[in-house]
């Protein structure tokens, strides 16, 4: 089939890259300009030098609904649109135009997790499995029908970074498979259940501050969730930024107030954690490493040199 590619990022790269392995036809590529937002400048492989090394035209847009883009795509006649981690609403004569319509592949198991960053909240939500969605293009975003769907486990200690490179590895095997589906005549596929569906917003500096009502195990997740290249999830010491690099659910159960800096326990120094921490039924989160606001690491054990205190979510 004649392939028409919108993507960006390393999303898009993997998906163009499998497109061109494959037995269809690119024809072109449209793709984002850089962006100087902190989770677009992560993962950045270029989608528009892959295509030029490839001989690919390449169109750069922030939205594409402008005359000349829709004049080229006409002009590409493509058999199929493939989309993965295209920022932006496509409107419907764009995803409509080709014979087979789009195809928009979404690093979630829709129809839950529809929007922005579903693998960093999924893993800070507690799920057992993360996956990758191939699903036909409709008027609701991330809402068509489903084509093909894989799943991998988050394990226990999967940080973010571990299921970006488990889900983009599902990427080229899920595409190519959905396409296989359509070329051979399919039409039938899996309607999505709208009552399970859910949608995320992009994540941002408000999103990563601690809140210490939160449970210790959700807060754990939370430090996994922003694991590096991501920004490190972070409080507030004595009115300066600290990151919290690496922590672990406390062994002991602790009482009090949240925030407060309690005990040495192991590697971590346990900061106690909950809305209802005052009864003592709570686990702690025991902070094993920190990063100050001149940037400098240090094991938690280093940096807290006396208990007491708070850390706070303000300054």
């Amino acid at each position: 089939m004649r392939v028409v590619m919108f993507g960006y990022q390393t999303w898009g790269h993997r998906t163009l890259q499998a497109l061109l392995d494959s037995e269809h036809d690119v024809v072109m590529v449209v793709t984002h300009p850089k962006s100087e937002h902190a989770y677009e400048k992560i993962w950045s492989d270029s989608v528009a030098r892959l295509a030029e090394d490839h001989g690919v035209p390449v169109l750069i847009r922030n939205r594409p609904d402008d005359e000349e883009l829709f004049t080229a795509l006409k002009e590409a006649d493509p058999d199929i649109i493939v989309a993965n981690n295209w920022r932006t609403w496509i409107p419907p004569r764009v995803f409509e135009l080709p014979r087979h319509g789009t195809l928009n592949v979404h690093d979630s198991l829709l129809p839950k997790y529809a929007g922005f960053s579903p693998v960093i909240w999924a893993l800070i939500n507690g799920e057992s499995e993360v996956g990758v969605t191939a699903h036909m293009m409709d008027e609701r975003l991330d809402a068509g029908d489903i084509v093909l769907q894989r799943a991998v486990t988050v394990e226990p200690t999967d940080t973010a970074t571990d299921l970006f490179h488990k889900t983009v590895d599902l990427i080229a095997p899920v595409t190519v498979g959905a396409l296989d589906r359509i070329a051979a005549g399919e039409t039938e596929f899996t309607k999505q259940d709208r009552s399970q569906a859910t949608f995320f917003h992009k994540r941002s500096d408000e999103d990563i501050r601690i809140d210490w009502n939160w449970p210790a195990e959700d807060l754990e997740r939370l430090v996994r969730a922003q694991s590096a290249p991501y920004p490190s999830a972070y409080t507030y010491h004595k009115g300066e930024r600290l990151e919290i690099v690496a922590a672990v659910v406390s062994e002991a159960r602790y009482g009090g107030t949240p925030g407060r800096i309690f005990y040495r326990e192991g590697e971590g120094v346990v900061i106690v954690a909950g809305a209802d921490a005052r009864t003592g039924r709570n686990h702690g989160l025991a902070v094993r490493r920190v990063r100050t606001a001149d940037g400098e690491e240090r094991s938690a054990a280093d940096y807290f040199t006396s208990m007491g205190g708070y850390l706070t979510s303000r300054p």
